[in-house]
């Protein structure tokens, strides 16, 4: 048997030293070292092992180009999200608050593929939860296996016997290898079924969902080095008191970091929203002030949103700013603006800002919108309906073009607007390529007498 002895790991980046610090000489975080228990043993024989080979350098102009296999899901948000579908022997990390609806979403991916063999793991739930959760879901694959393990060998060993396409583990919090003695969860355990699971994914060409906890915070539990292993980092956000949520991707080695998935949580399931832009504007008959239509981009898709603001006398000596779904800091930037440049007076003024939907933009585009959705309020005279908004405000109140204007123009003409208004400044855009009318404009004042008048 081999020497037991114990250490201390940075909960933050996974650092190793022999005795407690109170900050981390790695990553400058206080408090964050726990002590674990380490077993050093030669590590057991893994199932998918195979005969390594000596790597050998070679020249780029020698590497032979090819292009990612990969598998088309079933799922049209999730495929944009990956940047295109699923590459083969990719490592997906899948974070989330408890209860978003991570696990169904999984599930409901690995019931629908027909054809494609899936062992889908589970360390939280035993089999009859996730059967009667798969009824509820209707899910039609009959090649779909489930396996209630926490063992990481063990896992390896049915993955060898089913062979399967893709490998979903739900949690890797819940995983341990039993080369290691501290419990499951801790620092050491999730860095080594990591790496373990990272090996067998490029070894067999193997898909890898895995499962990840999230901190109080909201970042991802474990080290660090977690995120830096895998290759992408899928974030699903929304909260529970909302039927939509926001699939995000904050790290991805085949595609782009920019996209979004929206999805809406039903009894079935979650069902994927095809037209964002429909669910994110309210309808109502009556026209109220302070809401504005904004157009805004999320990767390649175009959406309009809906940016409601309160404007009212302070009850107190400090006026309140606050913001949901926007930049608080941006929001004081544009206050400041209008006061300054326009003559607004809202320094002695709570103002209140919500992006409808439950859902957090930070395009620079939807600047204008704020601010029309600001001044309607504080005027108490609403903004024509008709009418969306797409523009950057400048410190100097000047109204500033954005990048892809024409797929936010069409976006808005697409849903039934009359008017978008837009920079002027906007190169290669003409009336002429759009039946909605094009209100150009070049300061807040603009628009204000665009709008307002």
């Amino acid at each position: 048997m081999g020497k037991v002895k114990s250490a201390f790991f940075c909960q933050s980046c996974g650092h190793e030293t022999a005795k407690w610090l109170g900050k981390c000489p790695s990553c400058d975080a206080w408090n964050t070292f726990v002590e674990e228990v380490i077993h050093k043993q030669v590590p057991s024989v893994v199932a998918f092992s195979k005969s390594t080979t000596v790597a050998t350098a070679q020249t780029l102009q020698n590497i032979e180009k090819r292009e990612h296999q990969r598998i088309t899901l079933k799922d049209d948000e999730l495929n944009r999200v990956l940047g295109g579908g699923l590459v083969l022997g990719s490592l997906v990390l899948f974070g989330g608050q408890p209860g978003i609806g991570k696990s169904t979403l999984l599930l409901q991916l690995a019931v629908s593929m027909d054809g494609l063999r899936v062992l889908y793991v589970s360390g939280e739930e035993s089999d009859q939860q996730i059967k009667m959760r798969s009824e509820r879901i209707n899910g039609t694959n009959k090649d779909c296996f489930i396996l209630t393990e926490t063992n990481i060998q063990n896992i390896f060993k049915q993955a060898e016997k089913i062979q399967p396409q893709l490998l979903v583990i739900d949690s890797i919090q819940t995983i341990y290898s039993p080369d290691i003695e501290s419990s499951p969860g801790s620092i050491s355990q999730v860095r080594e079924s990591t790496a373990q699971l990272l090996r067998y994914a490029k070894q067999t060409n193997v898909p890898v969902f895995l499962i990840g906890h999230i901190t109080k915070d909201g970042a991802l539990a474990g080290p660090k080095v977690l995120e830096h292993m895998v290759d992408t980092v899928l974030q699903f956000e929304g909260d529970r008191n909302h039927v939509y949520r926001l699939l995000r991707s904050i790290k991805n080695r085949f595609g782009s970091t920019n996209e979004l998935g929206i999805y809406e949580m039903v009894s079935s399931g979650l069902r994927q929203v095809d037209n964002p832009s429909e669910i994110l504007i309210t309808n109502t008959d009556a026209s109220l002030s302070g809401i504005s239509i904004a157009g805004t981009l999320e990767g390649m898709r175009p959406m309009l949103v809906e940016v409601q603001a309160l404007v009212s006398s302070a009850a107190y000596g400090t006026p309140q700013r606050s913001s949901t779904g926007f930049d608080g800091k941006r929001l004081n930037m544009l206050l400041a603006v209008m006061e300054k440049r326009c003559g607004f007076k809202l320094g002695a003024k709570d103002v209140f800002l919500n992006i409808a939907g439950g859902i957090k933009v930070d395009d620079p585009a939807m600047d204008l919108a704020v601010v029309c959705a600001v001044l309607s309020s504080n005027a108490d005279m609403p903004i024509p309906k008709n009418i969306a908004l797409s523009a950057e405000v400048g410190l100097s109140g000047e109204v500033r073009p954005v990048n892809r204007v024409d797929q936010r123009v069409y976006e808005a003409e697409k849903l039934g607007f009359d008017k978008i208004v837009i920079s002027k400044y906007n190169k290669g855009i003409s009336q002429k390529n759009f039946k909605i009318e094009l209100v150009l404009c070049g300061k807040i004042t603009e628009v204000v007498k665009a709008l307002f008048t």
